[in-house]
Formats: C-alpha cells, structure tokens, sequence
C-alpha cells in the first residue's frame, strides 16, 4: 500500500531530478552556440591550416555571450517558477 501523499524524502529526489534537468535545460543554448561555432570555426581552420588557439576562442565566447543575452529573459522565467515552486514545497519538507 502506497501513502497517500510523498514522504520528504521522494519530495526532495523529485526537486533535485528537476535540478539538475533545469541545469541542463538552461546551459544547452550556450553550449550548443559554442559547439555550433566552435565546429564552424575548427573547419574553417583546418581548411586554411591556421592553427592559431585565440582565432577559435574569440568566436566562440561572443557566440556564448549573444546566445545567453538572446535566452536570457526565457531562462530567468525558468529559475523564477523553479524557486517558486521550492518556496511552496518547503512547508511539506520542512514539517515532516
């Protein structure tokens, strides 16, 4: 027979399960604009055989920073409804 409703400990398994996919969620436009750029910029140097470091990192940093300036407001609603859902779960940790 299952509880009618979860224990602390399934609460706090669940917050963290959505943790870490929020983490992911939220990290993937960076690092998708990195790889993106970072595949396009490594070509492009193995066609002209410039194996100079800093030509692959400029590129790629103002892509990171275009993409989370792009995803920004989409990834602040993502954090504000995730702490307001802990604010609301806190009371049914915190009293069991």
């Amino acid at each position: 027979m299952q509880p009618a409703f979860p224990t602390a400990t399934e609460v706090l398994i669940e917050v963290a399960r959505e943790g870490l996919y929020l983490a992911a969620l939220l990290s993937a436009p960076a690092v998708l604009a990195g790889l993106a750029v970072g595949l396009m910029v490594g070509a492009v140097q193995a066609a002209t055989h410039i194996q100079e470091p800093i030509i692959g990192l400029v590129p790629r940093a103002i892509a990171v920073v275009a993409a989370l300036s792009v995803c920004l407001p989409w990834m602040a609603r993502h954090l504000v409804e995730f702490t307001a859902q802990l604010f609301e779960l806190l009371p049914a940790v915190a009293g069991a």
